[in-house]
């Protein structure tokens, strides 16, 4: 972790050479940390998702599972 001072903020090049490096680095004033400068981390790729239309195809076919009829009738026929 590198340090520097307020004054030596105005050496870009240097500070932008150490946040592309990866290294953090600490504003001081008076010996005080006031801040700190984060090298931003690369952004993280989306994530895969399976193809879950072609897996129930390849599950069950072109077969129809009538589960919503089958639970709207047993609604239906309920006491309750």
């Amino acid at each position: 972790m590198q340090s520097i001072t307020l004054r030596q903020l105005r050496d870009t090049k240097q500070i932008k050479e150490w946040l592309r490096a990866g290294i953090h680095i600490e504003v001081r004033e008076r010996g005080e940390v006031i801040g700190d400068l984060v090298p931003r981390t690369p952004p993280t790729r989306a994530a895969v998702w399976p193809d879950f239309e072609a897996r129930l195809k390849a599950t069950y076919g072109d077969r129809i599972i009538p589960a919503v009829a089958d639970l709207l009738e047993d609604r239906e026929n309920s006491r309750y």
